[in-house]
């Protein structure tokens, strides 16, 4: 699925970059635009057109932005406490200052990535980026966190959380 946006040149805006009259238009960045102006994905009047294009009045300028691909976390060797573990869920000790689950801007060096390489078979319950996590602390916060193992297990521990 993308967003699609749809402009219809006005006089005003006649001769304008076609990136910096996006840019406007979207409120996106400027290298962001012209990203997407590269991959093909904007076009005036049914054609494709550089970032230099100038343009003119009623030119009708398309700007598709496709959905960001969700990313799945892989395992890494980064060390972690296991204080308790048994076939359904274990209790990991997270240092102050490591992020519990991928995120914006954090998209490894997390405890989940740690959890893929050193526990098997994670719940699913949480999706491709919470895998096991049943409750989370904040970054800078240390403190034991429950990982389930599988997805009855890790709906009862949330229930009995709640």
């Amino acid at each position: 699925m993308k967003n699609r946006y749809r402009f219809q040149v006005s006089g005003e805006d006649a001769g304008k970059r076609l990136d910096v009259f996006l840019v406007k238009g979207t409120g996106m960045t400027r290298s962001r635009i012209q990203a997407l102006i590269e991959k093909g994905m904007v076009t005036v009047s049914g054609s494709t057109a550089g970032k230099h294009h100038r343009l003119k009045p009623g030119e009708v300028v398309v700007l598709e932005v496709p959905q960001p691909a969700p990313s799945s976390p892989g395992p890494e060797d980064i060390e972690i406490a296991v204080l308790y573990e048994d076939d359904f869920l274990a209790v990991v000790s997270k240092p102050a200052g490591m992020v519990v689950h991928p995120a914006a801007g954090h998209p490894e060096g997390t405890l989940v990535n740690a959890l893929l390489a050193r526990l098997e078979g994670l719940s699913g319950v949480g999706g491709v980026l919470r895998p096991g996590i049943v409750h989370r602390l904040d970054k800078d916060t240390s403190g034991l966190l429950v990982v389930a193992k599988d997805d009855l297990t890790h709906q009862r521990m949330q229930r009995m959380l709640k």
